[in-house]
């Protein structure tokens, strides 16, 4: 009876929407911008869509910047580098600033700070400048952490995934959208008088002006929870201050968080790759004009619309019936075959099979994103951010090791470097077969003999201290509401689980 009350959650005047012993929502209605759940969802997905924009403003006018600075083909492949290797480390540092400071400071801070270089964008002279602005302005991609992070902290347990899949999707799907907006943007300020080689450093001023009001508006109007932001919380007493040596060392030494890693560096990191070289490709390889190009390459990015949120909600879906092992199934089946779509897709060579084929791929790639966001939440309460901050950044790896081996300079043509990268993805899906909870189980066995609860995993991240302090509540109130991972069959079995252990 515990199970389904924390699912279906408690109406709290306080809140608009209902929720559970630890305020998280447990519905998510889209359409709603209450306060401060969905109001942190809307705000959340809108800067993570806008510094996609400006990560990903050039490629679509390479064509044009490539004859202005003189670009060769190593030159744009290093930039494209760039651009996703800055938020390697980024991403990183960001789940611990999550951890430390709340995703809403953490967040606006890095947009406000990487803002600059897309300005400057419009002032590179060399390929040199071109690859710097780039990569300083890949930075700002580790605002999908603390948009992670702060779904994570706003919604409940049963409908997380649906939450984390709409917002990352919601954001990602500016990789597309940047795709129809910079050559638009391109061709009004070219039509209203200027230069070629001017309108494109002037189309530059659109995004980063847009992605500096995000910040604010964050700051105006966000909540890092929904009782309120970190320093309140902290400054009253009611969330204690954690230690970064803490955070950091539960969250690295959990092999769950490296597995996801990997596998998410060939999903999204493969997003990325591709939102990189794929106007580049059809403009080449089918003799298409920039504007047809720009559009076909827009169709990629535009399917997280729906393929990245229904990644999300599939992963909810299965896990009312499957739990958690159902999440884990169903992300590795769905990310396999974007691979094997993957490998289609450098093979085929008309113009109309590689769209459709692009197409089905997108949607399987992107889903597996919010699958694996599905999952992320649960491997680690304490340290949350530092496990989406791992796996975000691992996104970001793939990203470049891909570039690095395919696509750079003339090695391979964009139609083998596509077909290779396709078989990677299948290989690098495997390890997921390595995760396993000992509460819950993995792809191929159930839950440990021994019958550990989710309190036991959760509390394992502290110190007996720690806990006569009292700085585990969180973690108990979190144990209580992930008991929906257990899945339907289990929660009849193991009925004796459900009160909390004695030293909790």
């Amino acid at each position: 009876m515990e199970v389904e009350g924390s699912v279906m959650g408690i109406q709290s005047p306080k809140f608009a929407l209902p929720v559970d012993s630890d305020h998280k929502a447990t519905e998510f209605r889209l359409f709603s911008i209450a306060k401060p759940h969905m109001r942190a969802f809307h705000l959340s997905w809108f800067s993570f869509f806008l510094c996609f924009v400006s990560s990903f403003a050039a490629p679509p006018l390479v064509p044009v910047i490539r004859d202005n600075l003189n670009l060769t083909a190593t030159d744009i492949g290093n930039a494209g580098i760039a651009s996703v290797s800055g938020a390697v480390f980024a991403r990183i540092a960001m789940g611990t600033a999550c951890d430390l400071f709340g995703p809403r400071l953490a967040s606006a801070s890095l947009i406000l700070l990487t803002a600059p270089a897309v300005f400057f964008t419009s002032m590179a002279s060399s390929p040199i400048s071109f690859l710097l602005v780039r990569f300083f302005t890949g930075f700002s991609l580790a605002t999908f952490v603390s948009t992670q992070f702060w779904m994570s902290s706003m919604f409940s347990p049963p409908v997380v995934g649906t939450a984390n899949g709409v917002a990352g999707g919601w954001g990602n799907l500016g990789g597309g959208a940047t795709q129809l907006i910079m050559p638009l943007v391109f061709g009004v300020i070219k039509n209203i008088g200027a230069a070629k080689f001017t309108a494109w450093r002037i189309a530059f001023f659109i995004p980063a002006l847009f992605q500096t009001l995000s910040a604010f508006l964050i700051l105006l109007f966000g909540e890092d929870m929904p009782d309120g932001n970190f320093h309140g919380l902290q400054k009253s007493g009611e969330k204690p201050k954690d230690k970064f040596s803490s955070v950091f060392y539960h969250g690295v030494t959990n092999y769950r968080g490296w597995i996801l890693a990997l596998t998410y560096g060939y999903c999204f990191g493969v997003e990325l790759a591709v939102d990189n070289i794929i106007a580049e490709y059809f403009y080449d390889r089918f003799n298409l004009n920039l504007h047809t190009a720009g559009i076909i390459a827009a169709t990629f990015g535009l399917a997280n619309i729906v393929s990245r949120p229904g990644g999300g909600i599939l992963s909810d879906v299965v896990a009312k019936r499957f739990g958690m092992r159902g999440r884990l199934w169903t992300l590795w089946i769905v990310q396999t075959f974007g691979g094997v779509l993957c490998v289609i897709l450098g093979q085929v060579n008309s113009l109309t099979a590689s769209i459709a084929v692009m197409i089905l791929f997108s949607f399987f790639v992107q889903g597996a994103c919010g699958l694996t966001f599905g999952v992320v939440p649960f491997v680690s309460r304490r340290s949350l951010g530092v496990i989406s901050g791992m796996t975000g950044g691992g996104g970001n790896v793939g990203a470049v090791l891909t570039q690095l081996i395919f696509f750079k300079g003339s090695k391979y043509s964009k139609e083998t470097g596509i077909t290779l990268m396709g078989i990677m993805i299948i290989c690098c899906t495997l390890p997921m077969t390595l995760i396993y909870f000992p509460q819950w189980g993995g792809m191929f066995c159930g839950p440990s003999e021994k019958k550990p609860t989710e309190e036991d995993y959760y509390m394992s991240e502290w110190s007996s201290k720690e806990k006569d302090k009292g700085f585990h509540q969180a973690s108990v109130k979190f144990a209580e509401n992930s008991r929906s991972e257990r899945g339907r069959p289990d929660s009849v079995t193991r009925p004796s689980d459900e009160t909390s252990p004695p030293h909790v």
